[in-house]
């Protein structure tokens, strides 16, 4: 065992991992789609790291941009303090999301843009003077780890040891396996005329199962939110930045968000960033010479200049259309491969949606996070090069835009014999 394997297993206590797993896989360095190990073997990234990565490892331009941000400020305080990577991100962001969003706030990361979310929503009634209780969020949601996006997730394994802690939530049924109860439970809830906010991952519900559903489902129930005047929050933190094959998911609607979250790609997949975007309407509650109707919520690495930095420069690439030429071939390549792998005698619900391929492994074990056949599926293409992580039975390719066609067919040659092993 290496000194950095050594000093990891000494040391170290990985997330979504038990203590007994393998050794974690020392990496020295990354390019392109590429993750290469101490022992000199090259690994495709192929859910670009928890589908964060857009461009690449290592991209130049955003290397170059974090350089020269590196030389001016590291970091200073966001509250009463701006600086100018924040700023050109906002005026370049707001020329992409929907026409309704209004500002921006900047906090660390997918869990806690979706805290501030929630927040917003919460305070945005006790500033009208109205008592609002209720949330709704969609069954197999997923929405990050901290106690406010636990509480609008499914109570799936990752928070069963927290459900007696976390607030109450009315689930309705995804609209990807249930379109017509989905809108039947939100109609019912939204009756009661006490409910603060409505959250939802648009199009995609991601660590939930890959879940897919579309445009129209999801415009009808906003639609319905909105008559009840519901504030309605897309988490865009996976499905943002090119991953459904538009700018954001939010894109395909007719229908648009009050409040949008974002993260993962915002940086290209290099430093932690996230903002939530909200409405006219929502921020005009807070607009008040009033301190207590203020929204006093922050972090320490608010808007930290090295991330916008970072954000600038990836938004300056995939707002070219060499990188939109990359995400049509991407999502065409995905479409395609989801047509032959649905054929497998031993698969079952193969979809995409853009640049995300996803199918589940039919298995006699119940289907869940802890089903074996991810182990071995994941542990096969690792030994044969690609890097996946299933989610149980469910097997997933989202890889960065950058990808080529023979690294592709490496990742679906690995996948599809990795699956042929299976009993």
């Amino acid at each position: 065992m290496s000194r950095i394997a050594s000093l990891d297993k000494q040391f170290i206590w990985h997330p979504f991992e038990l203590p007994e797993s393998l050794p974690a896989i020392p990496i020295t360095h990354a390019k392109g789609v590429h993750l290469y190990t101490e022992d000199g073997r090259a690994i495709i990234d192929a859910i670009a790291s928890w589908w964060v990565n857009l461009h690449g490892h290592a991209h130049p331009a955003i290397t170059k941009a974090i350089q020269q941000q590196a030389e001016k400020i590291h970091h200073i305080i966001f509250a009463g303090f701006t600086h100018e990577p924040a700023a050109l991100l906002a005026e370049k962001l707001m020329t992409k999301l929907p026409a309704n969003q209004h500002k921006l706030f900047f906090s660390d990361n997918g869990s806690t843009a979706i805290e501030v979310a929630l927040k917003i929503c919460i305070q945005y009634w006790k500033n009208l003077g109205i008592k609002k209780t209720k949330i709704i969020a969609l069954e197999h949601g997923y929405h990050g780890d901290t106690f406010g996006a636990m509480s609008t997730g499914e109570r799936s394994i990752f928070v069963k040891p927290f459900t007696e802690y976390l607030f109450e939530v009315c689930f309705i049924p995804s609209p990807a396996l249930d379109p017509q109860g989905a809108r039947d439970a939100l109609q019912a809830i939204a009756e009661t005329n006490d409910v603060a906010a409505f959250i939802f991952e648009p199009l995609i519900q991601g660590a939930g199962g890959m879940l897919m559903y579309e445009p129209a489902t999801l415009d009808a129930l906003i639609q319905l939110a909105h008559q009840y005047d519901i504030p309605c929050i897309a988490d865009e933190v996976m499905t943002g930045f090119g991953r459904t094959g538009k700018w954001f998911a939010s894109d395909h609607l007719n229908e648009a968000p009050d409040l949008i979250c974002l993260s993962k790609g915002l940086t290209g997949g290099t430093l932690p960033l996230a903002i939530t975007s909200c409405s006219e309407k929502i921020f005009r509650a807070f607009d008040s010479t009033s301190r207590d109707k203020g929204f006093f919520h922050g972090h320490s690495f608010t808007g930290n200049p090295l991330a916008c930095a970072a954000a600038v420069a990836s938004f300056d690439l995939l707002n070219t259309d060499e990188c939109w030429q990359q995400i049509g071939f991407l999502s065409n390549h995905q479409r395609a491969f989801s047509e032959v792998i649905k054929h497998h005698p031993k698969v079952h619900s193969s979809r995409s949606f853009g640049t995300v391929c996803a199918f589940n492994v039919k298995t006699d074990t119940n289907s869940s996070y802890l089903n074996p056949v991810r182990d071995v599926v994941m542990n096969y293409c690792l030994q044969h090069g690609v890097m996946i992580r299933p989610l149980g039975d469910l097997i997933y390719i989202l890889p960065p835009y950058c990808i080529s066609e023979p690294e592709l067919l490496t990742v679906y040659e690995a996948v599809t014999a990795a699956i042929d092993r299976l009993p």
